[in-house]
């Protein structure tokens, strides 16, 4: 007989001395692969964005926004790339952030970046007063995969000294290859305190210009210059840098008529540590209070392994104990993503591993152990080869990537399960020798075989184009299924026949037969489809019973779909995973001290520590703890306002807690918030999302004509916010009224006494704020140790003693401060947001309780606003193009659900307008193809009242699994519909060639199902990839069983008049 493609390629290598070495190369890659590719938690997203800081002092915050913010976003838009622009014009600055478009490569983004701002330098006038930006570019890199804290064992260990330990270690850690960024958050940096006396300094005569005047040129030095003499270059430097307290103490500043003054005369001179503006405490269970910390964060360079980082971090520490790290200091590692991105990996290539092994025992059960090694064999290498290729595309060994493999097992083993099958089949029905038998196997499923892969493929990789940060985060599972199925084909077709030649070859099935063709209208299976089809196809009321039969299936569908709508089955983008860390966000009213706010955060922890799952907490005051992926998106680096904390909670490891992280976040989030009322402190309780981050949850965005009216209706829409049930942490982007004391100057009397206006301007705020007015030059610091002048902190907060303080003025007078300014009284100004060049005021949230959805709450909210009288515009997919009016626009976790989840039905659709020209073009008609996509609806059937049967969320992955059901169930259509033709062409009747399809075709279609559904089981048991196990393991179940009999049953109505 004449073979085609798969039948020639089996005959080719079945016997060929090549075909061993090219599987062993193919494990060797993967190994290869395995050793080095990264490996790490979570999909490395490349999220590339800026802020750029642009200062107006003294401006107010609406100056600002016309005069700054406006005109620097309308250059940046211009930017290619760029998704988003933000801005916040505040008095005297505006922050702007830049967020580019998921997948443009960080170099290139910051480089058009700098050009646009550089080449536009001119958007402001010269003498505006506008200072140059300053560009911080952010991205995932930035994400510290380690934190250490470090702590006091004793009382006699201050901060300070933990600084000092901190700075050692950074460079000492530095030198570790692949760390990145290291910084310390909580440092008490050293300061050379220059505190002026205004009363000593009025009986010397002396102004502030004086002194500040004496102490800048008194700190120069110059280049080496070169001298000749003698025949000889001498290097010539002149002037020497301040080095201690002392030469600062004899400096003189001015002449009064006592003599000389020296600058001890005037102020007191002492080095010290700053004047703390952020605070660090930890705290572990069982303590009865928190010790004063700071925390060394350190990154990774891209594309380097976090495990064997953090590993060499710890191996560092413990030799740097009693040398670099005293006995009295504690170092204690309080984030460690190496080790969670290695407890995740290998638990995922555990599951690999026995879920190859299930589907392993599965074929040995059914099939034989010489069928199970062919099939193991297959599987093995495919992985291998799959692995290096996943290397290749620059995937890392993740939990998005691994799942995808072990989610693939059953679609990667189907082709070597068909083809050792239907050799098996073959060596059963005959006596031809087993060099002859396997080609015409192989080539009889070929076909098929090929078109199968290839539909699975087509219902796949479409998904690699959805967009948004989902895209990136989830395409390592179209990618590497789809680059898996075509390996398992050339698999099967290649090193599959040869291990069925060595394994086969001396074996003679038990009951084999001597003539070429068993009557496959025989047997168990066969009697069981005759009596359950043969009614349907035979008889007066054959039509009407599948008549009938059709109905109640579309009957099944249409119930299954309307599961969501009763909330039988909840929507959510992913659930919760089981984190070992979450947060909890502080925000005071503006204006409150760093104190008080560590205040807040002491008495939060208190009630933290009640929690028995909870190892320890780190305190943050006035700064931020060290950021994750979700405090990159969120800016939560920028939170360094005194008012401003949180608490890092990290909890026991999963195996010592009964509890998950979510439940827990859940249950500590009411005694927290009812703390935080008490202390008038908003608390939110912050843990890891699941999948790509947003601002909130649930984010509306206010837009209007007028700001103030917009801010009123943000008020407005947060106490709605605040009645809906289970809407939680509650907030807008409204500052709080904090009071301002407005110095205005007398430009007239100020003229007429000739005091410039900028001199007063800068003693005032160097009196209160300090000027670094130069540097003190040692050898061992590795910070530079600023000369702070200042006045003496009692002195600050009395206004009169800022106001007797005296400028000199052109004629060398002096004049008092009280005589220039006269205090008035007003509020700061709030900040201005914009978002794409809009002016918007944020109101955020979450929701909890039974539906845990937020989407369910923002819809809540949406279809209750006209009844709580905001009868505004609402947007739901993009911002409102001319705001003439209140309007608003819904955003957070609803705007990536629904990206997500459009671009995954558009991936959808396009999946089976892919599958259908496929089968087109394998089967020459248009109505074949719709057959065989049948089954594809009948996979809703087994999915939603899976979730439902589960108490599942319908989520992300459970939508991957939908997609990939289609690829699989079509696949067994195919197989049944080629076998009907194959049968029908040599001359059976159609209603038994219809009947002994199913018969014959159930065994590898079971087997194949079965497999698919192990190798989903292993994932069930993940919080967030739950849902695609749920599809799978149901989808499958329902379908496979409905196929088989839907199929040829749908196949016989429309072609048996032809064939009758």
């Amino acid at each position: 007989m004449s073979l085609g493609i798969s039948g020639k390629t089996a005959q080719a290598f079945q016997s060929s001395a090549i075909t061993p070495l090219l599987a062993l190369v193919g494990l060797l890659l993967g190994f290869f692969a395995i050793m080095v590719t990264p490996k790490e938690e979570e999909p490395q997203i490349d999220v590339t964005f800026a802020n750029v800081y642009i200062g107006f002092p003294g401006a107010s915050a609406r100056e600002v926004e016309q005069l700054v913010s406006i005109p620097a976003e309308q250059v940046l838009s211009e930017i290619k790339g760029v998704d988003d622009i933000f801005s916040i014009s505040q008095p005297s600055q505006s922050v702007l952030t830049v967020a580019f478009e998921v997948g443009v490569p960080r170099e290139e983004a910051i480089l058009n970046l700098y050009n646009q701002i550089h080449s536009n330098k001119d958007w402001f006038p010269e003498n505006l007063g506008v200072s140059e930006p300053v560009i911080k570019p952010m991205g995932i890199d930035d994400v510290p995969i380690m934190a250490v804290t470090l702590s006091a064992k004793n009382p006699d260990v201050t901060a300070e000294n933990l600084t000092q330990v901190a700075h050692a270690l950074e460079v000492e850690l530095k030198r570790i290859p692949g760390t990145r960024d290291i910084y310390t958050i909580g440092g008490h940096n050293d300061v050379v305190q220059v505190r002026l006396d205004p009363a000593r300094m009025n009986g010397h005569g002396l102004a502030f210009d004086d002194v500040r005047n004496a102490l800048m040129s008194a700190n120069a030095g110059g280049y080496r210059q070169p001298l000749i003499q003698d025949n000889q270059v001498i290097q010539i430097q002149a002037g020497n840098f301040l080095q201690n307290t002392t030469e600062l103490e004899q400096l003189i500043v001015g002449k009064s008529a006592s003599g000389l003054v020296y600058l001890s005369d005037v102020a007191s001179i002492k080095r010290m540590a700053d004047v703390p503006d952020q605070a660090v405490f930890t705290r572990d269970l069982g303590e009865s209070s928190s010790s004063p910390a700071v925390t060394l964060a350190i990154a990774k360079q891209p594309g380097t392994n976090a495990i064997d980082i953090t590993q060499a971090i710890d191996e560092r520490l413990e030799k740097l104990h009693n040398r670099l790290i005293p006995d009295g200091v504690k170092a204690e590692v309080t984030r460690d993503y190496g080790i969670t991105a290695k407890a995740k990996s290998d638990k995922l290539i555990a599951k690999l591993l026995f879920a190859t092994a299930a589907v392993v025992v599965l074929v040995l059960a059914l099939m034989g152990w010489r069928e199970a090694i062919i099939v193991g064999g297959a599987i093995f290498i495919t992985l291998a080869i799959t692995l290096f290729a996943s290397w290749v595309w620059g995937f890392t060994l993740n939990r998005v990537s691994l799942f995808a493999l072990i989610f693939s097992i059953g679609i990667l083993v189907d082709d070597a399960i068909v083809v050792v099958e239907n050799i098996h089949r073959h060596l059963h029905m005959g006596t031809k020798k087993l060099l002859e038998v396997i080609p015409e196997a192989v080539d009889e499923v070929g076909g098929p075989t090929i078109l199968a892969t290839f539909t699975v493929i087509a219902a796949l990789m479409p998904m690699a184009f959805v967009s948004g940060l989902m895209g990136p985060y989830m395409s390592p599972i179209p990618i590497n299924a789809s680059t898996g199925m075509l390996i398992s084909l050339a698999v099967a077709f290649v090193v599959t026949p040869w291990l069925s030649y060595k394994l086969l070859n001396r074996h003679v099935p038990d009951g084999a037969h001597a003539h070429d063709e068993e009557d496959p209208r025989q047997g168990k299976l066969y009697d069981f489809f005759n009596k359950l089809m043969r009614p349907f196809t035979v008889g007066a009321h054959a039509g009407k019973k599948r008549v009938l039969l059709f109905a109640g299936i579309t009957g099944l569908i249409f119930l299954a779909v309307a599961l969501p709508a009763f909330e039988l089955v909840v929507m959510k983008m992913l659930p919760f995973d089981n984190k070992s860390e979450f947060q909890v966000i502080v925000d005071m009213p503006e204006g409150t001290p760093v104190e008080e706010t560590l205040g807040v955060l002491e008495e939060l922890s208190d009630e933290l520590m009640k929690v028995p799952e909870i190892k320890d907490v780190q305190l943050y005051a006035g700064t931020a703890s060290p950021i994750n992926f979700n405090g990159l998106v969120r800016q939560y680096y920028m939170r360094e306002y005194p008012n401003q904390g949180d608490i890092q909670v990290n909890l026991v490891d999963k195996h010592e807690r009964d509890r998950q992280s979510h439940e827990i976040a859940l249950s500590v989030r009411e005694p927290l918030q009812a703390i935080g009322r008490a202390m008038n402190a908003n608390v939110k309780i912050v843990e890891v999302p699941p999948g790509p981050p947003v601002m909130a949850p649930i984010v509306a965005e206010v837009y209007g004509p007028d700001y103030d009216r917009q801010i009123a209706a943000a008020k407005d829409l947060r106490a709605l916010f605040e009645q809906t049930p289970d809407i939680v942490d509650v907030d807008d982007y409204v500052e709080a009224d904090q009071e301002k004391w407005l110095l205005d100057i007398d430009r007239q009397r100020a003229s007429m006494l000739g005091v410039a206006q900028s001199s007063i301007v800068q003693a005032i705020n160097t009196a209160l704020g300090g000027e670094d007015i130069s540097y003190l030059h040692t050898e061992h610091n590795k910070y530079p140790l600023p000369i702070r002048l200042e006045l003496a902190e009692g002195d600050k907060v009395d206004l009169n003693q800022l106001m007797v303080m005296k400028v000199r003025s052109q004629s060398g007078a002096f004049v008092p401060l009280a005589d220039l300014v006269k205090v008035r009284k007003s509020t700061i100004e709030k900040n201005i947001y914009h978002k794409n060049l809009q002016p918007v005021v944020f109101v955020t949230a979450d929701m909890a309780g039974d539906l845990d959805s937020p989407l369910y709450g923002l819809f809540s909210i949406a279809f209750g606003m006209d009844d709580a009288g905001l009868d505004w515009n609402q947007w739901y997919i993009r911002q409102p193009a001319l705001a003439d009016d209140i309007s608003m626009k819904w955003d957070g976790e609803w705007q990536i659900t629904y990206e997500t989840f459009r671009d995954m039905g558009i991936a959808y659709g396009v999946g089976m307008i892919l599958i259908y020209l496929l089968v087109v073009g394998q089967f020459r008609s248009y109505l074949v193809p719709l057959i065989i996509m049948a089954p594809i609806p009948l996979t809703v059937i087994g999915v939603m009242p899976g979730h439902a049967l589960f108490g599942a969320q319908f989520t992300a992955t459970s939508m991957i699994g939908m997609i990939a059901l289609a690829g699989i169930i079509v696949r067994n259509s195919i197989l049944l519909v080629d076998f009907i033709n194959q049968k029908s062409a040599e001359g059976m009747a159609f209603a038994d060639a219809v009947i002994v399809a199913a018969a014959v075709r159930a065994r590898p279609i079971v087997l194949t199902a079965v497999a698919a559904m192990i190798g989903a089981f292993f994932i069930l048991d993940d919080p967030i990839f739950n849902g695609l196990a749920i599809s799978l393991i149901f989808g499958i179940f329902v379908s496979t069983m409905l196929t088989l009999v839907i199929i040829p049953l749908l196949y016989y109505a429309a072609f048996h008049k032809q064939h009758d």
